[in-house]
């Protein structure tokens, strides 16, 4: 049975509190868990991170996606070993390299794809602003020279970096099509031309959800057609609410966030478990008939 896990960032539990007070690590863990988000996106780069949240996870019924920013190949063996070591749902990497050629990226990339076949590990390749992954027409390239590289569809970047204009042009939407029939997670925040997280709260930025969210039905109709023939290596496919504290948060003039970051975390959540239970109530309807 397929199935979609949303996920909180433990990143985007920063900087909640106006008054400069920071949650534990432990506080945070717990606030997630009562939410009932099925698991949290963590870095796996520190060991002693990943092992005392893998064991908080583990006790619930929870599990993470490992993050990390690798600055060669060779960066990514600890993170493997310690996904290995503590359990993960996969890892993420944001490739945090930045190649002048087309042929050192994919030198490199095919370096990450061999560490993560040894080690029987999911890793998906995160599309993100300042990383390999900052060009959409590169990444675009990429993933057509490289058939099995997997993405983490983060699509906000893509909508600030190119400055997309609204309503979408035809090419722009074809082009994330593309990025998105290659993607095996999400990052979820809502981004405009000009800023990378727009308070989905706030009415005026309902058009920009809504290009969202049809993105997102578009990803997860690919992603169970791409299951039904073999082409996904798992199960589960994960949503990871990724709301973050400024300069990715509108702030005031005090710095503070102008939105309650915490329940967007939870509209997000309940805007996608509904257009994921539509779209899979949809595709097995597909199937039986």
């Amino acid at each position: 049975m397929k199935e979609l896990k949303i996920y909180q960032s433990i990143w985007g539990m920063e900087r909640q509190h106006p008054d400069g007070f920071e949650n534990s690590l432990d506080a945070n863990l717990q606030t997630i868990r009562d939410a009932g988000f099925d698991g949290i996106s963590v870095t796996y780069e520190d060991a002693a991170i990943a092992g005392h949240t893998a064991e908080f996870l583990k006790a619930h019924g929870m599990s993470a996606q490992g993050m990390c920013l690798p600055t060669s190949v060779d960066a990514l063996k600890p993170v493997l070993e310690n996904a290995a070591k503590f359990g993960v749902d996969h890892i993420n990497v944001q490739p945090n390299i930045r190649p002048r050629t087309f042929g050192e990226c994919v030198k490199v990339l095919e370096g990450w794809l061999r560490l993560a076949q040894e080690a029987n590990i999911p890793v998906y390749f995160e599309t993100h602003r300042d990383r390999m992954t900052n060009d959409l027409f590169l990444t675009l390239d990429l993933v057509k020279a490289l058939p099995e590289l997997r993405l983490t569809a983060d699509l906000s970047h893509y909508v600030v970096s190119r400055e997309f204009s609204y309503p979408l042009r035809d090419d722009n939407q074809a082009d994330l099509r593309a990025i998105l029939d290659r993607s095996h997670a999400f990052h979820g925040r809502v981004a405009g031309p000009g800023q990378i997280q727009l308070p989905i709260s706030f009415p005026h930025n309902k058009p920009w959800l809504d290009v969202f969210l049809g993105w997102w039905e578009y990803g997860f109709r690919s992603w169970l057609a791409r299951s039904r023939d073999g082409s996904t290596d798992s199960d589960i496919l994960t949503f990871t609410c990724e709301l973050g504290p400024r300069p990715y948060a509108i702030v005031d003039e005090k710095g503070d966030d102008l939105s309650d970051r915490w329940q967007e975390a939870l509209l997000l959540r309940a805007l996608v478990r509904n257009l994921w239970d539509r779209v899979f109530s949809v595709s097995q309807d597909t199937v039986a008939a």
